[in-house]
């Protein structure tokens, strides 16, 4: 089933965050795979990159496009082995300025149905990443951006950002701050009260 400009991708009918349509959505028709799989390429266009900018909370995505193999693993799972490269801008976490950056990422998921999805398997450090989906498509375009999402850096840092323009540096110690040093100086006569004592004891005993 295509859409009326030819895409082989079907209209959104998925919720997306808190209720909107997905921000970024393509959808593959299960029917379409086939045995031997397929290959697509998707794109993000400019109302879709800034609505995807909102949803990742950073200054602006500038383009998005992924490059996805799909393949069919027993009658309802599929792989899907996707290269993303993205264009985007940050915020430096050091400066507040925001700068651009290229991301490429490479990364395999397997979808399987809602009904057979298992958190502890999903947990799996050791298996590949799963991802439960419901009805006969597969969106795409949705995995891409939780792709993204983990890709992008959680303190982002400008190239040539200096670490000692750091707001959360540690305070270092003033003159005012500093012991006095009649207060740390030791008493020497102290030292011959403590052997004073040591020798009465001894005497005592």
């Amino acid at each position: 089933m295509k859409d009326s400009k030819g895409s082989p991708f079907t209209q959104s009918g998925m919720a997306g965050t808190e209720g909107h349509p997905p921000e970024f959505s393509r959808r593959l028709l299960i029917n379409r795979i086939g045995h031997e799989g397929l290959t697509e390429t998707i794109k993000a266009n400019e109302a879709e990159c800034r609505q995807l900018a909102r949803r990742l909370d950073i200054p602006a995505v500038h383009t998005l496009s992924c490059k996805i193999r799909v393949m069919p693993e027993g009658a309802d799972q599929f792989v899907l082995d996707g290269v993303l490269t993205a264009h985007v801008s940050m915020e430096c976490v050091i400066t507040g300025e925001a700068f651009e950056d290229a991301l490429t990422d490479s990364f395999a998921v397997r979808l399987v149905p809602m009904r057979r999805f298992s958190e502890e398997s999903a947990s799996d450090l050791e298996a590949i990443d799963e991802i439960p989906y419901e009805g006969h498509a597969l969106d795409l375009g949705e995995i891409t951006t939780e792709q993204l999402a983990l890709v992008l850096p959680p303190y982002p840092r400008k190239p040539g950002a200096a670490l000692e323009n750091a707001v959360d540096e540690a305070p270092r110690e003033t003159a005012e701050d500093a012991p006095d040093e009649a207060d740390v100086r030791p008493n020497p006569f102290g030292a011959l009260a403590g052997l004073s004592l040591d020798k009465k004891k001894t005497d005592l005993s």
